[in-house]
């Protein structure tokens, strides 16, 4: 059976996982067959914005692009919080405008997040890839309607196997984003705190990304 990787940075080619690779709209490589195209918090340059978004806006409009993303908000960095939240409602308006999903980096700002989210009625679906916080933030994010995407936290905290299994089967994806290991391993793991059997498991991230990307694979 097929997976599903939520969020990586190294498009692998592998026949047996569908990919949704991270891609900038500044270093836009057309030959990835699938993936998210987005400004990420870090990387905001006020000198491109216009064109960024431009670009994000044509591309959210292909049947490849599955996603808008990884954006979102760091209060950990210097580039100012007024102007992250700005340019994050500006990618918003384009996942609201072409009905895609969110896919986010989001550190610190979860008040915020859900203050936006429930100021501007946000429809489409929010997944926060790379979780590690606590359950207490876990369920308030769930709670709100949100998604949560695991992978090196996973693979490298034993602390998260709690947390991870008080989310609801109906809520999680799998990622690797930038680690080495492959895939299968986080597979494999979260099928082990979750006790299911790794076919189950696939089938339920199946079912997952079928509601979420209004897809199946």
């Amino acid at each position: 059976m097929q997976l599903f990787n939520l969020h990586t940075h190294k498009f692998s080619d592998n026949p047996n996982i569908l990919e949704l690779v991270n891609q900038y709209p500044w270093e836009f490589d057309a030959s990835i067959p699938n993936y998210s195209i987005g400004i990420h918090p870090w990387y905001i340059d006020q000198s491109r914005l216009e064109n960024d978004l431009k670009l994000i806006d044509e591309k959210l409009l292909l049947p490849e692009c599955l996603a808008l993303g990884e954006c979102g908000i760091d209060k950990r960095i210097d580039i100012p919080l007024p102007l992250q939240i700005a340019v994050f409602e500006q990618q918003i308006a384009l996942a609201e405008k072409h009905q895609k999903p969110l896919v986010l980096h989001l550190v610190a700002a979860y008040d915020e997040l859900i203050f936006l989210k429930n100021r501007l009625k946000i429809t489409v679906p929010i997944i926060l890839h790379g979780f590690s916080k606590n359950e207490q933030v876990a369920q308030q994010l769930i709670a709100n309607g949100f998604y949560l995407s695991f992978g090196k936290h996973l693979l490298h905290n034993p602390q998260l196997e709690s947390i991870f299994k008080s989310v609801p089967n109906n809520r999680f994806f799998l990622e690797t984003d930038t680690i080495n290991e492959p895939l299968e391993d986080v597979y494999k793991l979260a099928a082990q705190y979750k006790n299911m059997k790794t076919d189950d498991l696939i089938s339920q991230i199946k079912t997952n990304f079928a509601i979420v990307f209004k897809s199946n694979f």
